[in-house]
C-alpha cells in the first residue's frame, strides 16, 4: 500500500475515534463539576490503536470541534468557554494523554505491559492536568480538588482500562498497525 493510501486510512481512523469521543462524552453521568463520562476511554483507545502521533491528531480534531461550538463535549456541550471552565484541564490532558499512551505502546511493541503501563500514564496525566486546572479554575486547595475531580473516578477509570485491554486486543487482530512506517495502518 502506497504512503497516500496510508494517511488517508490513518485520517479516517483519526476521524472514528474523534467521533467515538464525541459519543463518549455524550453518555455523561453529572456528579459535580466534573461529570463521569466515557471519553477518557476512547482517548486511551485512540493512542493505543494509532500511535502517539495519530491518536494525539484524533484528540486535536475532537477539540477542535467542541472548541468551533459542537456540542461534542460532555453533557452534549461546546464552545471556546469549555476551555476555561472546571472541565478544560481534562480536555486539555486528554491531547497529552493520548500521545504519551500512543508513544509508550509504540516502544514497547504493543506488549500488554506496556499498554496497561501506557494507560495508567495516560490516565495520571488526565488526572494531573484535570485537577491541576480545576483548581485553579475553582479556587480550592488541593484536597478539595482531588475529592472533586479525581476520588470518584478512580475506581470506573480502572474499569475503563480493564475493558480497553480486550478491546484493543480485538482491533489489532482486524488492522495492522506499522509504527515503523509513519506510523500507518494498513
Amino acid at each position: 500500500m502506497d504512503e497516500s493510501a496510508r494517511k488517508l486510512k490513518l485520517m479516517v481512523y483519526s476521524a472514528i475515534m474523534a467521533a467515538l469521543m464525541a459519543v463518549g462524552a455524550s453518555i455523561a453521568l453529572p456528579i459535580g463539576p466534573v461529570p463521569i463520562v466515557l471519553q477518557n476511554l476512547f482517548v486511551l483507545l485512540a493512542g493505543l490503536l494509532l500511535g502517539g502521533r495519530w491518536g494525539f491528531i484524533s484528540v486535536c480534531v475532537y477539540l477542535i470541534a467542541g472548541a468551533f461550538g459542537l456540542p461534542v463535549f460532555a453533557g452534549n456541550t461546546g464552545g471556546l468557554a469549555k476551555f476555561f471552565g472546571p472541565t478544560g484541564g481534562y480536555l486539555i490532558g486528554f491531547a497529552a494523554a493520548a500521545f504519551v499512551v500512543g508513544t509508550i505502546s509504540e516502544l514497547g511493541k504493543q506488549r500488554l505491559v506496556f499498554d496497561l503501563a501506557a494507560m495508567v500514564v495516560g490516565t495520571i496525566i488526565i488526572y494531573a492536568c484535570g485537577v491541576t486546572w480545576l483548581k485553579l479554575v475553582l479556587d480550592v486547595s488541593i484536597t478539595k480538588a482531588l475529592a472533586m475531580g479525581m476520588y470518584p473516578f478512580l475506581l470506573g477509570d480502572c474499569l475503563k482500562i480493564a475493558v480497553a485491554i480486550p478491546i484493543v486486543r480485538m482491533l489489532r487482530s482486524m488492522i495492522t498497525l506499522d509504527f515503523r512506517t509513519s506510523n500507518a495502518i494498513g
